[in-house]
């Protein structure tokens, strides 16, 4: 996002995101005719059954994130999205109750080289809300002939932190809470921050209550505010990967280029033997 633009946002005009079809509304999605598109609900399997979108289909995230971690070659990856019905000349529209999970599904699957992923912002609620239709009805899978390849730049190793840590080569973006950033509270060996991050906790994109992403000019303030440039390259961590997910499309949303989710986070870092930490600063 060029300088102009980001002042522009900062200003309150104009009101869309950089990159606003990385969003898409119930209004939207509602108009679409049901070959047009592959919807994933990534909620639980009862709550699927309990009421759904209208041909959504159910996934499992415990699978696809224990798949980011076992399967790296293209064959099998394209034979595990094809099973799930992914068309990838086709978006793929992806929805649940709790952003972070969502976001979690749109990074694997961005991971996963599929570049038509959107979020249906607000989710589920936004969806029963509307008052459009809800199904009980589980959606048949038609399998695909999908091709899939791990996409590094979608992604960042310790190994890649490590040489952002010492040579600056990225901004580092910790989307936990102030108390974990603080090394105050967490779950892991240690506590703390990765050496140089920059605090801004995930829930400054986004509206909890109503799990819709917050504002344009709110985003480029909140980022602007934090010194995050979305020019440069942003590296993302939070505790498991599904905050960092958050923050990751909410840097890309706002036109963000090279923007990599450390999707191990600090349950690698915090529990490895060979990586620096600190204690981050309140702000």
């Amino acid at each position: 996002m060029n300088a102009l633009v980001f002042t522009a946002l900062l200003v309150g005009a104009p009101a869309t995101y950089p990159k606003a079809d990385m969003l898409i509304e119930v209004a939207d999605l509602a108009k679409l005719p049901a070959d047009a598109c592959t919807i994933l609900d990534v909620r639980s399997t009862k709550e699927y059954d309990a009421g759904h979108i209208p041909n959504a289909i159910s996934v499992s995230l415990a699978e696809l994130s224990k798949a980011f971690y076992t399967v790296k070659e293209p064959q099998p990856l394209g034979k595990m999205l094809g099973e799930l019905g992914i068309d990838a000349s086709k978006p793929t529209i992806v929805y649940g109750d709790d952003i972070r999970e969502s976001a979690r599904c749109w990074f694997l699957l961005r991971a996963w080289s599929l570049t038509k992923v959107k979020l249906l912002n607000g989710g589920w609620q936004a969806w029963k809300r509307s008052g459009e239709k809800v199904s009980t009805e589980k959606t048949k899978v038609k399998p695909k002939l999908a091709k899939a390849n791990l996409d590094e730049k979608r992604f960042a190793t310790k190994e890649n932190v490590l040489d952002a840590v010492k040579g600056k080569s990225a901004q580092i973006l910790d989307a936990r809470s102030e108390k974990e950033f603080c090394g105050e509270s967490g779950v892991a060996k240690r506590r703390g921050a990765i050496p140089g991050a920059i605090h801004l906790e995930w829930s400054n994109f986004v509206d909890v209550e109503s799990q819709r992403f917050k504002p344009a000019s709110e985003l480029a303030k909140a980022l602007e505010d934090a010194g995050i440039d979305p020019e440069k390259p942003v590296i993302t961590y939070c505790q498991s990967g599904g905050r960092a997910a958050v923050a990751a499309f909410a840097v890309e949303l706002m036109g963000g280029k090279n923007v990599r989710n450390y999707y191990r986070s600090w349950a690698e870092w915090g529990n490895a033997e060979d990586t620096p930490v600190e204690k981050g600063k309140k702000k």
